[in-house]
């Protein structure tokens, strides 16, 4: 027995171990009937190795002929457990602990999970058989070591095994060490648990200690029996103790009670939306005695068994009689013979057949796993296994552990091929369902669909998701774009880089979705893809499709062609859209003109095209369409509706009442005032209007700065300069309503939002420059700084103009290719700037050691050496061979005073020119090159998706010009007096969101989202038909069939050999039938008036 190692760091008081968990001790001496010397107890253990009490009851001895460990045995503490670290593999230690064979499951559950710190199960895949087995075949091995560690890896699973290093044990656990040599993550650690028959473990008496191990010291022996040493690759061990030494049986009952509780658990700790821990057993080879442990799992635990065909022994004995079809007659009699044949030693032959009877009638617990099922993943052999249990009852409750299990795994084929083909009624249950640490209150969800999408993708379960997605019969395109949008967001906050980049991935898949249904819907019908794009979603907190990919960053669905054809209806609004720029330029200028044919707009006559609608207004198509129209910019239907839908009283509107038909029937406008209003309301004039003004608050700007720039009060500010100041002004309230004012959202959102674009922190930081110039430039003490300022501040300004043309299709791609840019001049001036500072400091140093001056430091080390990048080399200064006799000093007074320039140093100036020489051979040739090097790459890298970016900034800048006010500063601020009169004191809302958000009835929407569903079912047929189409999957189709022949042609054969042994017994009857008839023939019994028949060729 080892000392206690009360000295070790990871030493801890675990005297409560030793009270709570018990070993079994032999108390009655019973001589084993094999053993001839007498010194032998039934329970293994020698003579010696009992104690006097157990060896001096003779009396009990003389009565009791059969040894039993429950009655024959006490328990006593346990004087095994601890850490155990084996011998030649590393510094990990395993847990182990030996219990007695009786002790409460419960406790041990918990001693693994909350002691030893071993997580929780999602599965339970206990391997039962091929214990000591050494002529293990081949592909059972393979099996061990790939698909059962494999799938314990994917799903999360225990493996439990006898945990010794032979048989399936060791084999399972070389599959373990292979995997975690082959594994960095820590979230995919296999776990496997040895549960062991004491008395079977070598050199158990390493691990005594009374006190607890920390750690024992097992050194590993690979030995043939009869016992066996414990597998170092395992990550805890339950060494259970029946009183036996080198005999199995006991951990057997142990293992099951532990099994069966282990059922009856939730995972995740039992967290709301967890489930049961589903446990597996698998049967590998396997003795008689094993039949004895199936039955009472399946008849009474109901836990499904995986048996592995094949491997020997039981297992094969039962797959052949599972996948044959037997008659209930003639079952016993079959099942006897093949006992008989397979073990002629076994004694309870009825026994046994009576247990395999009532095995049988359990088939939806036992799944066979041959080599016709070698392509599957083994993890779906497992999760089909567990589906196929659940059919032993038709409740759909039994399925749904099944359908969460499906989920947890990622596994969409089982989910659409085993729980949703049409034989389960599944109901939709509104509850609260916990996922790890996102809450999703499941309120009103219009399909459970959508409730299973949200899990999957807050779960990053991608098949699942996508399954879910394809199955939900609306909301196709706005639930893609959400799921892209919900994926990007838990990458970044993602920790591990592995899953982070899953979840982008399949972000990029779901934006890959929403572009394809939505194309295949413009292709259909554009009038309706386009309300499909403003539609409030009921389901998305009614974001439409187009606020939904704005969030979600997904340019390429703003790049598609039924978007920017949407856009670009909204951009010209009511006028034609090839209509040229000089003609908007000449109709700016002189409004009259747009009262000429000077420029076309489209649905002149609205009056003419609503009464022919009127006709079918109780047609949704007819509404769709319609608001199709509203929606991309007659604003003469939405004035009119304005002004007279008011006076319309609901209770005398009949049920295809349409307020667009009233509002233009009773109250027309006349065509000044509409055609007025289709000019100046587009949102491609507002934009004109802003650059044309623009550029002459640019002029204006300008102007003062050069020729009107007077001094402080009282001289000036000049007229001109009030002028700007009020522009300004103007300016400064256009961005106050475009922070607070528009939109729905908190105050705090929208500010948010708005101080995170760009280009409106470009704008603040005019606006902020300009106040603190113009304060400046009002006192005398402050008046230069002021102009200064107020020259930065211009600059500014003018950079603003980048984004006005960012709109141009020609300018915008480059605009951003640029941007691109100026990251890898970044990286270039970091790389400059080391070099520039390293040679400056030296050069400095080396000619003029004695100028102490700071100012001169700086030029000489910074700006003399950036100079020389471009040519500008003043060699009079420092090649010593050009420095001429001049007046100069060292003395330091002399030089802060500036009365002669320092004395250059001529120690040394090879080094200075040697210097110079490097310094613009790595700046001129290697930096340079590296930066235009740079460049190339990432034109070349942009310039590809330029467009994409182009197209999808050009939303957002349609957005904004859309939402601005027809005129632009300084005279805005008319604009803004009349919305503030229309909004609070008439308390109108506006018309021109309706743009970009269309609230549709609840029959508009249903048939536009039964629309919608359909054309992604064309979507899917189509994309299915091309996937059908594939070589892969005509290859995999071929090989099915292949599989399919030859398990046909295993089935002939084996129908081929009962025919031939069929054929044997007939010809063996005919033979008796042939040799009767002659024996009866030549006897007198037996009188015929006729000759006996006979057999026909």
């Amino acid at each position: 027995m080892e000392p206690v190692r009360t000295g070790s760091k990871k030493y801890k008081d675990q005297s409560w171990i030793s009270q709570l968990f018990k070993k079994k001790t032999c108390t009655t001496f019973l001589p084993d009937p094999d053993d001839k010397s007498g010194e032998q107890c039934q329970c293994g253990y020698s003579r010696s190795c009992h104690k006097s009490v157990a060896v001096e009851d003779n009396f009990g001895a003389a009565i009791i002929t059969k040894w039993h460990t429950s009655q024959h045995t006490t328990e006593e503490p346990t004087d095994a457990f601890g850490d155990v670290e084996f011998a030649g593999a590393g510094k990990k230690y395993r847990k182990f602990i030996r219990l007695s064979s009786e002790t409460n499951p419960e406790i041990v559950y918990h001693l693994i999970v909350s002691h030893w710190k071993i997580p929780p199960p999602n599965l339970v895949v206990s391997v039962i058989g091929g214990g000591v087995s050494s002529n293990m075949k081949t592909r059972v091995k393979d099996i061990l070591r790939k698909g059962l560690v494999k799938a314990a890896q994917s799903t999360g699973a225990w493996i439990i095994t006898e945990g010794l290093r032979v048989g399936a044990g060791k084999h399972v656990g070389k599959a373990v060490r292979d995997h975690s040599t082959a594994t960095t993550s820590s979230t995919g650690k296999v776990i496997a648990l040895g549960v062991v028959p004491w008395g079977l473990v070598h050199n158990r008496e390493c691990l005594i200690n009374p006190k607890g191990s920390s750690p024992a010291k097992y050194s590993l022996t690979d030995v043939d029996g009869p016992t066996y040493s414990l597998d170092s690759n395992y990550s805890a061990f339950m060494l259970v103790d029946d009183g036996t030494n080198q005999k199995v049986g006991g951990e057997k009952y142990f293992r099951a009670r532990l099994e069966d509780f282990i059922s009856q658990q939730k995972t995740k700790g039992g967290a709301v939306g967890s489930i049961e821990i589903p446990v597996l057993c698998m049967l590998i080879e396997g003795e008689p005695s094993i039949l004895e442990r199936v039955y009472k799992a399946t008849e009474q635990k109901d836990i499904p068994w995986l048996i592995l065909a094949g491997s020997g022994g039981i297992a094969d004995f039962l797959s052949e009689l599972i996948q044959e079809s037997l008659d209930p007659e003639e079952v016993r009699a079959v099942v006897t013979e093949r006992l008989k044949k397979l073990f002629p030693n076994e004694e309870n032959i009825p026994h046994l057949t009576d247990l395999v009877e009532k095995i049988l009638k359990n088939k939806d617990l036992l799944t066979v796993y041959s080599d016709e099922d070698g392509q599957e993943e083994f993890d779906t052999v497992i999760l089909k296994s567990l589906v196929k249990a659940c059919k032993k009852s038709s409740n759909v409750a039994e399925y749904l552990d099944e359908l969460k299990l499906a989920v947890a795994w990622n596994r969409a084929d089982i989910a659409s091929s085993e729980l949703f083909k049409g034989d389960i009624q599944w109901k939709h249950n509104y509850q609260m369902v916990k996922m790890d640490e996102v809450n999703y209150a499941t309120k009103h969800s219009p399909t459970p669909w959508i409730d299973l999408f949200i899990w999957a993708i807050l779960q990053n379960l991608g098949d699942m998701a996508i399954y879910f997605w394809e199955m939900q019969g609306s909301e196709s395109v706005a639930s893609a774009l959400a799921a892209c949008r919900i994926l990007k967001e838990m990458s970044r906050i993602e920790s591990e880089a592995e899953s982070s980049q899953a979840m982008k991935d399949l972000s990029i898949k779901f934006e890959q979705l929403a572009q394809d249904v939505f194309s295949e819907c413009y292709r259909n019908s554009e009038d309706k893809a386009f309300i499909l794009l403003v539609r409030h979603s009921v389901v998305w907190g009614k974001a439409t499709c187009l606020q939904l990919a704005t969030h979600a960053d997904a340019r390429n669905f703003f790049a598609l062609d039924g978007v920017q054809s949407l856009l670009t209806q909204i951009w010209w609004g009511e006028m034609d859209r090839t209509t040229e720029v000089w003609k908007l330029l000449l109709t700016f200028f002189c409004a009259p003109l747009m009262y000429t044919n000077l420029i076309k707009f489209k649905h002149a006559d609205k009056l003419e095209m609503v009464q022919n609608l009127e006709q079918d207004v109780g047609d949704v198509d007819a509404i769709l369409t319609m608001g199709s129209q509203m929606c991309l910019g007659n604003q003469d239907v939405d004035s009119n509706k304005e002004e007279g839908s008011n006076d319309v009283k609901k209770e005398n509107q009949p049920n295809n009442f349409n307020p667009e038909v009233a509002a233009i029937k009773e109250s027309p406008r006349p065509f000044v005032m509409v055609r007025w209003k289709q000019f100046w309301s587009a949102p491609v004039t507002s934009f004109l209007g802003n650059v044309i003004m623009y550029f002459a608050f640019l002029l204006l700007f300008a102007y003062i700065l050069l020729m009107d720039f007077k001094g402080p009060p009282p001289e000036g500010p000049s007229q001109a300069e009030f002028v700007l100041y009020f522009w300004v002004f103007t300016l400064v309230c256009e961005e106050i309503r475009q922070s607070f004012f528009i939109g729905k959202l908190p105050v705090a959102q929208k500010l948010k939002q708005y101080v995170l674009d760009v280009w409106n922190q470009c704008d603040m930081t005019a606006i902020l420059l300009f106040i603190i110039g113009l304060i400046c430039r009002m006192f005398k003490t402050s008046y230069d700084a002021g102009r200064v300022i107020f020259c930065i501040d211009y600059m500014v300004f003018t950079l603003r103009l980048i984004h006005i043309f960012a709109v141009n299709k020609q300018l915008g791609p480059k605009i951003i290719i640029v941007g691109k840019m100026m990251k890898d001049v970044f990286f270039f001036l970091f790389f400059l700037g080391v070099w520039l500072i390293a040679y400056g400091v030296a050069t400095q140093s080396l000619l003029y050691p004695s100028d102490g001056r700071l100012e001169w430091i700086f030029r000489r080390v910074l700006y003399r050496p950036y100079l020389q990048i471009f040519g500008q080399i003043h060699l009079d200064d420092i090649d010593a061979a050009r420095i001429g006799r001049r007046n100069c000093t060292n003395d330091p007074v002399e030089l802060i005073n500036g009365e002669l320039p320092p004395c250059a140093n001529i120690y040394a100036n090879w080094l200075v020119i040697l210097l110079l020489v490097i310094f613009l051979l790595v700046t001129n040739i290697l930096l340079l090159n590296l930066l235009i090097a740079m460049f190339s790459y990432t034109f070349s890298k942009v310039q590809g998706n330029s467009d994409i970016y182009w197209k999808f900034q050009r939303y957002n800048l349609i957005v904004e010009y859309h939402s601005r006010p027809a005129l632009a500063p300084p005279f805005i601020i008319l604009s803004h007096i009349h919305v503030f009169i229309k909004r609070n004191i008439r308390k109108k809302a506006s018309l021109k969101s309706k743009h970009f958000m269309l609230e549709l009835t609840e029959q508009q929407d249903s048939q536009l989202m039964t629309w919608e569903a359909v054309q992604k079912e064309n979507y899917l047929v189509q994309r299915d038909r091309l996937k059908r189409d594939s070589d892969r999957e005509r290859l995999k189709r071929t090989s099915q069939k292949v599989d399919g022949i030859l398990k046909n042609m295993t089935e002939i054969k084996e129908h081929d050999r009962r025919l031939k042994a069929l054929e044997a017994e007939l010809d063996k009857c005919t033979d008796a039938l042939t040799w009767l008839m002659e024996s009866m023939a030549n006897s007198d019994l037996i009188k015929s008036s006729r000759p006996p028949p006979n057999i026909k060729d």
